[in-house]
């Protein structure tokens, strides 16, 4: 088993060996072209995130800057949106579902090393994959750890840093991110807190 193997199942890897430098340094020049794009021709970065990433669903957009380690082991869903200064470290596959909604300056974190200083210090690390269900919102600053799974319909307040799963149908918030209450129906004919919405089309 090669290192980019090793680094896919989870295991203890080295991220210099096996062409893995090479396929981040493929990453790079992908990015670079994402992120210096002109304002004028913002149209064309669905297409360079459909050359960036796994897999892409329809109704994508992706406000730059944006970064990340590999970019082919990303997922995303069908009506995707990632505001300014989303980073995935895609060490271990990242999967989006559909409708997710990611505010600015949040983070996803697969990649993590040893706790002990020996070994940390011998260069090996690991990528533990994170999924992300249908009709997440994630705010601003968020940080989802390794290993994290959050489901449909979930909403993660800005400031979370997301240790440990959190269930569909919640609204989970805090340092480390705990879930606060459950989303129900009563919640639909408000738009924020207890303001309710003077439109019908909602």
């Amino acid at each position: 088993m090669n290192q980019k193997e090793r680094m896919l199942s989870g295991l203890p890897y080295k991220a210099w060996l096996d062409n893995l430098k090479e396929e981040r340094e493929r990453c790079r020049e992908i990015l670079y072209e994402l992120n210096t794009l002109p304002p004028k021709e913002r149209s064309k970065i669905p297409e360079i995130v459909k050359k960036l990433f796994g897999k892409v669903g329809e109704g994508i957009w992706l406000e730059p800057p944006f970064h990340c380690d590999y970019g082919w082991n990303i997922e995303v869903g069908d009506n995707f949106f990632a505001n300014f200064g989303f980073t995935v470290l895609d060490v271990g596959k990242v999967s989006i579902g559909d409708n997710v909604q990611i505010a600015p300056n949040v983070s996803i974190y697969t990649a993590g090393h040893p706790l002990h200083p020996d070994s940390r210090n011998s260069g090996y690390e690991y990528g533990i994959p994170v999924t992300i269900g249908n009709n997440v919102w994630l705010g601003g600053n968020v940080v989802i750890l390794p290993g994290v799974t959050i489901g449909d319909n979930a909403v993660i307040g800005a400031g979370s840093v997301v240790t440990k799963d959190i269930p569909e149908n919640m609204l989970a918030a805090g340092n480390p991110c705990k879930i606060i209450r459950e989303i129900t129906d009563a919640d639909r004919d408000y738009y924020f807190k207890d303001r309710k919405f003077d439109v019908e089309d909602y």
